[in-house]
C-alpha cells in the first residue's frame, strides 16, 4: 500500500477538553477483551444503556457490527486480526477526540495490538477491561454456537481453540464473569469511572 506524502493534518478550533466540558464529563475508550462468550458485548450493551440514562454521551464499537461494514474485508488471520483491532483503535481514538466515553467490545486476542492502540491514545483515556472467563466456562455457554463449530472443524482459527488468546497483564479493570451478574459488572465499571474522575459530580437534571 503507497500512502500520500501530499497530506497535512488539519487542527479544529474547538479542542477535545471544550468537548469534554460541553458534555460535563472526560472522554476515553473502554477496551473490552476476552473470549467469544465471556460476556464483552452484553456488559457493553448494559453499559452504555446506564451511562445514557445517567446523561452520559457514549459509542459502542461491537467486533460483529464493525465487521459489517468497517471491515468487512478482513478474515481471522493473525494478520486480519491484527489490522481489525489497528482500525478500531484508530476510529476509538477520533470518538475520543470528539468527547465520547468509547465502549469497544472485540476479542482482541493479541497484546501487542492492545497495547498498539493503547499506545496511540493520550495517558488515561485507554481503560481496558479484562471480561474474564475461562474457555470452559464460554464453552458451556456458547450463546452464538460457534464453539461447537470450531470443535466440529467448521470454523478454523477460533480463538481458544485452535487459536491464542494473551491475557492482559496489568488492565485497569478485570471482570470475572463466571460469578459477577451483568448488573454487576456494570456497576464495577461505573464506580471506576467515578473514582477515577472520569464522570464529573453533575446529574442529568442539574445541566
Amino acid at each position: 500500500m503507497t500512502v500520500s506524502k501530499n497530506i497535512v493534518w488539519h487542527d479544529s478550533k474547538v479542542t477535545k477538553e471544550e468537548r469534554q466540558e460541553l458534555m460535563h464529563h472526560k472522554s476515553a475508550v473502554l477496551w473490552f477483551t476476552g473470549l467469544s462468550g465471556s460476556g464483552k458485548s452484553t456488559i457493553s450493551v448494559e453499559l452504555e444503556k446506564e451511562l445514557h440514562a445517567q446523561g452520559i454521551h457514549t459509542y459502542r464499537l461491537d467486533g460483529d457490527n464493525v465487521r459489517h461494514g468497517l471491515n468487512k474485508n478482513l478474515g481471522f488471520s493473525p494478520e486480519d486480526r491484527t489490522e481489525n483491532i489497528r482500525r478500531v483503535g484508530e476510529v476509538a481514538k477520533l470518538m475520543v477526540d470528539a468527547g465520547l466515553i468509547t465502549l469497544t467490545a472485540f476479542i482482541s486476542p493479541y497484546l501487542e495490538d492492545r497495547k498498539q492502540v493503547r499506545d496511540i491514545m493520550e495517558e488515561g483515556e485507554f481503560i481496558e477491561v479484562y471480561v474474564k472467563a475461562s474457555v470452559e466456562t464460554c464453552e458451556a455457554r456458547d450463546p452464538k454456537g460457534l464453539y461447537k463449530k470450531a470443535r466440529a472443524g467448521e470454523i478454523k482459527e477460533f480463538t481458544g481453540i485452535d487459536a491464542p488468546y494473551e491475557e492482559p497483564v496489568n488492565p485497569e479493570i478485570v471482570l470475572e464473569t463466571g460469578s459477577l451478574s451483568v448488573e454487576e459488572s456494570v456497576a464495577v465499571i461505573i464506580d471506576y469511572l467515578k473514582a477515577k474522575g472520569y464522570l464529573y459530580e453533575t446529574s442529568r437534571s442539574s445541566r
